[in-house]
């Protein structure tokens, strides 16, 4: 079977769907899927998107901004009204980070966990509870390498990763029974946007493309490889370039992965 197969008569959420990783599988998905949700924070961007699927009719725009608890909220009852409840939902939204974790404040703390971990869990938690009885739901979280290991000027961000790692897991031995499945997905370096919109320890925009995200793998390509792993029913797995075999070094030569992080060039 190939992966296009599986999200055949399926209806899809995908969030963080206006730029990056959630575009591109948007516009993969867009004539296979029965229909789409698109969130993000940028309506206009999410029209864009809507208007480039070439399938306008089966795409359906619900603005939500991840850091803001009533608009996940508001959103979360939207899809879940009538007929809308999603069989499949990509957390893909989130925010990054740039910034030494002794000069970041507290409220860049926040607005990062509040992004990247809260508006995922309240999100996850509502459809599984609105789904629980038709055994069919996936959860595909987008998680990081850096939901495995640490990384300078990443401190708040990784700390989210590595959250929802925590949460997930549990919540999957919990529910795996009913039939219920939930993918971590562990993107490397992919060439996104991700680090120009990072936060810096004030909490205004980075405005700079790393070099290491520039030399990533671009996201059209990501979102393939991810589609596919979501595909195969894999519970967690890596995408990226070299990087990703970070996870081998760090599990059999932890030492060794130490020294070379310590001096990779954080942007």
């Amino acid at each position: 079977m190939s992966s296009a197969a599986y999200f055949v008569n399926k209806r899809i959420w995908i969030t963080g769907a206006s730029s990056g990783i959630g575009r591109e599988m948007t516009l993969q998905l867009a004539h296979v899927a029965t229909q789409i949700i698109v969130s993000g924070r940028n309506a206009e961007s999410l029209n864009e998107v809507r208007k480039e699927c070439g399938v306008p009719e089966k795409v359906m725009i619900v603005p939500m901004d991840q850091s803001s608890p009533a608009s996940v909220k508001d959103a979360c009852d939207i899809v879940l009204s009538g007929d809308l409840a999603p069989d499949i939902v990509f957390c893909n939204g989130g925010v990054s980070q740039r910034a030494a974790a002794l000069e970041t404040t507290e409220g860049v703390e926040r607005y990062v966990f509040e992004t990247n971990y809260f508006s995922q869990v309240y999100l996850a938690k509502r459809v599984a509870l609105a789904s629980i009885n038709s055994k069919s739901l996936h959860l595909v979280v987008t998680s990081s390498l850096l939901g495995k290991w640490g990384f300078p000027l990443r401190s708040s961000y990784a700390a989210t990763k590595h959250a929802l790692h925590g949460f997930f897991d549990s919540m999957r031995m919990e529910t795996g029974g009913n039939g219920m499945k939930i993918t971590l997905v562990l993107p490397g370096f992919i060439n996104t946007p991700i680090s120009i919109n990072a936060m810096n320890e004030g909490g205004n925009k980075s405005g700079s493309m790393d070099e290491n995200q520039a030399g990533g793998i671009s996201a059209t390509v990501c979102a393939q490889k991810i589609l596919e792993g979501v595909a195969a029913g894999k519970k967690e797995f890596s995408v990226g370039g070299k990087e990703t075999l970070g996870l081998l070094l760090r599990r059999f030569f932890p030492s060794l992965f130490d020294k070379i992080l310590s001096k990779k060039n954080p942007r």
